[in-house]
């Protein structure tokens, strides 16, 4: 009896684990049984490669989203990744501990708020800006882009931090004992040493970007064709799911089953990189 006892926790804590694991792989099953059919149907180099979305006429190409995915991802990392990292560098060397213990609650608040609070909040204030600053109809990659910046940076900076505080305290005492002001020990010495974690921290804000639908379905256009500029409209994998999965049926919902497997592969291929990066730092 005592052993039941003390081997219980153990067995909870495992079927908890497992079931866990059970729902990914049943949401991996559902949207490949899905989506395969559909692909296979189309050819995997047509769907993939192909340019024109119309599914009234049996037309299945997801290029132009995927370069929309890939480009508002890309201008949400090059706005968000910079700020992200310099705003933790800031609280965990140069901030008094009074603001710290303000700005710390106000960024995990960043990541509480849902994200169509973000998206209207776009639609208000980014998309009129850009229409009146820079011209096009507002509704364009670089609104998104700014959108998505902001939501990663809860993601970029916490783990940044994390990273940079875990680093031994020899390291910083060092490089200001061998003649280094503040600023070089840091960019010298304690960047590169939590370069890993850092790493995973942008692709895992990458992650997120890449993933989010609601925000961004209010500030891109949703226009499905090849962009030109950071001011065209554009649709990614996640909006044109959210979009249309609605009202498709029978082909048409196949294929939207398929991109769902576009960016899945796409999602796990960045989570898998991220555990790659911090595995090589423990080792």
């Amino acid at each position: 009896m005592r052993k039941l006892k003390g081997d219980l926790p153990e067995r909870l804590f495992f079927a908890l684990a497992l079931s866990s694991i059970s729902a990914l792989a049943l949401i991996t099953a559902f949207i490949f049984i899905k989506g395969a059919p559909l692909i296979a149907k189309v050819g995997l180099f047509d769907f993939i490669f192909g340019m024109d979305w119309a599914p009234g006429q049996g037309k299945y190409g997801v290029f132009p989203m995927i370069i929309g995915s890939v480009s508002v991802t890309a201008g949400a990392a090059v706005i968000g990744v910079p700020a992200g990292i310099c705003c933790s560098v800031f609280l965990t060397e140069f901030a008094p501990v009074k603001m710290r213990n303000i700005f710390r609650p106000a960024i995990q608040l960043l990541a509480g708020i849902p994200s169509v609070v973000y998206g209207f909040w776009g639609l208000l204030f980014v998309v009129p800006a850009i229409r009146a600053y820079l011209g096009g109809p507002g509704l364009s990659i670089l609104a998104g882009s700014v959108i998505l910046a902001i939501m990663i940076l809860p993601t970029v900076i916490s783990i940044s931090e994390v990273s940079l505080l875990a680093l031994p305290r020899q390291y910083k005492e060092g490089a200001l004992a061998l003649g280094m002001t503040h600023w070089q020990a840091i960019r010298s010495v304690q960047l590169p040493a939590a370069k890993s974690g850092i790493v995973a921290a942008v692709i895992l804000g990458i992650g997120r970007a890449v993933g989010e639908t609601m925000a961004v379905i209010m500030v891109l256009g949703n226009s499905v064709a090849v962009p030109s500029s950071l001011l065209d409209p554009v649709r990614t994998l996640t909006t044109n799911i959210g979009i249309e999965m609605g009202y498709a049926s029978e082909e048409h919902r196949q294929a939207l089953f398929a991109t769902g497997i576009v960016l899945f592969v796409i999602i796990m291929a960045l989570n898998i990189s991220a555990q790659y990066v911090v595995r090589r730092k423990t080792k």
